[in-house]
């Protein structure tokens, strides 16, 4: 933990100065203030609503399911969030800001090309739903355990949706403004209540000094399975869908370090408890748990008592609720962006949020109805997230190039995770399900075709524009 805040006041003020913040560029809050979306806020509330944006339950459940693989998780959500999870963060962040709060697909296209931002356009807008579909069914099943039979699971995942419409469609100070600082009271006792008692039971967990032996029962690859189950604790491209809500809410670019870097290092800090805690449940309980949310409910209760263990628990309703909303929020403002559509009148929102909850909802009830469904769909969301985190980086990357800035703070990242999904997707189950050794090799392929390409176009640029020529005035 020591080592991730180490992190953010080096590596973090590091990537800062190479990008160059301005502190006095007028932001997009104030230059397209609209009273809807562009909205200047306090820079307390914005990292409050940032960091519930990004931290679903990625970082709680995630982070569970990768301590099965033993000390590699922990060194993983430290790395991954301080050079490739926070860095990636800042900089999609910061392109949105320098571009009036641009949504990530725009950006994307702007330094990839119009093909990619057509792909990614829908790929983006797939991929909220599917967040917001996934976000659903948790929080709603653990709501039911804590209230009378009566009200059960559907009847809270109603509720649930009733919610993300009117988050979706009002302005960002009338609900998400108001009651995120409720939701991470909530969040916040969770896991300073877990790291409490990290310290009073002083549980038996792994030293690095035993080694990376994979301890995962079995017999899951870390490369690339960790990488994908951890994902939002130590990167996930979901974030960069949110940064742009922030970005337009802004006030000063100094602000930007602590907000965008911060909340991503401050969900890290939840990841590596959780990933502790879990260490010690599997310890005391054995490996063959799966499901994520019983261990959350019994480490809890264990620890923290009935009324302690109810309030972490809301902790983590909280959490995948909180970034549910903003990620419906983020769908309506991509395609808002693509058609051009104004978002001041209440009837233009509608207009796109009525079919996205539809299709939202037809998926929800597909998860329901197999009982392998939601794990199915929870897969594709894993591997569609960090996927997206490849796009990101890789504009990014060009974006370095193009700045005349040291690129390599994205490149290295961008190829790692490069490697990651396009090995996952040849072993996944849900993928081509080939044997690990085949799959590994195949995703070195890629990504050695991938960034074989970067090399070339960086040549053909640099030949064409010069290596001294700075990218014209953003």
């Amino acid at each position: 933990m020591l080592a991730l805040i180490v992190g953010y006041f080096t590596y973090g003020k590091f990537v800062e100065r190479i990008f160059g913040i301005d502190p006095k560029r007028v932001t997009p809050a104030f230059t397209k203030q609209d009273g809807v979306d562009y909205i200047p806020m306090p820079t307390w509330k914005i990292f409050m609503i940032q960091f519930l944006n990004i931290a679903g339950l990625g970082p709680i459940f995630g982070a569970i399911l990768g301590a099965k693989f033993g000390v590699s998780s922990f060194l993983w959500i430290v790395l991954g969030s301080v050079f490739a999870g926070a860095t990636h963060d800042f900089l999609s962040a910061m392109l949105s800001l320098r571009h009036d709060g641009e949504s990530l697909p725009e950006l994307i296209g702007r330094y990839l090309g119009k093909n990619f931002k057509q792909f990614m356009r829908g790929f983006t807008v797939v991929l909220m739903i599917l967040v917001g579909a996934v976000f659903v069914a948790g929080p709603a099943g653990l709501l039911a355990k804590l209230t009378p039979d009566y009200l059960d699971t559907t009847f809270w995942i109603v509720v649930v949706f009733i919610y993300y419409l009117l988050a979706t469609l009002l302005p960002i100070d009338k609900i998400i403004g108001k009651i995120y600082p409720l939701f991470a009271i909530a969040l916040l006792f969770m896991a300073v209540g877990i790291l409490a008692m990290l310290y009073v039971n002083h549980p038996d967990l792994p030293e690095l000094t035993e080694g990376l032996t994979n301890t995962h029962p079995d017999g899951l690859p870390i490369f690339p399975i960790m990488f994908v189950s951890i994902a939002c604790g130590a990167i996930s491209g979901f974030h960069a869908t949110q940064s742009p809500l922030m970005a337009r809410c802004i006030t000063n670019e100094r602000h930007a370090k602590p907000v965008f870097y911060g909340a991503m290092i401050t969900e890290g800090i939840v990841a590596l408890i959780w990933a502790a805690a879990a260490t010690y449940f599997f310890h005391e309980h054995g490996m063959d748990e799966d499901n994520a949310a019983v261990v959350v409910d019994s480490i809890t209760k264990e620890w923290l008592g009935t009324v302690g263990g109810v309030l972490a628990v809301l902790g983590v309703i909280a959490a995948p609720i909180t970034s549910g909303d903003t990620a419906f929020r983020s769908a309506r403002l991509i395609v808002a962006d693509f058609l051009h559509m104004e978002q001041k009148t209440i009837a233009k929102r509608l207009q796109i949020c009525v079919p996205m909850f539809i299709v939202a909802i037809a998926i929800l009830l597909y998860s329901l109805k197999d009982k392998d469904g939601f794990d199915m769909i929870w897969r594709y969301f894993a591997w569609s997230n960090q996927t997206l985190a490849v796009f990101t980086l890789w504009a990014v990357t060009v974006y370095m190039v193009q700045a005349k800035k040291l690129y390599w703070v994205t490149l290295i990242p961008a190829v790692f995770m490069t490697a990651v999904c396009s090995t996952y997707i040849f072993i996944a189950p849900e993928g081509l399900s080939l044997p690990a050794s085949i799959s590994q090799w195949l995703g070195l392929l890629v990504t050695v075709g991938v960034l074989a390409l970067f090399i070339v176009w960086k040549y053909k640029y640099e030949k064409a524009f010069g290596t001294k020529d700075a990218l014209r005035k953003e």
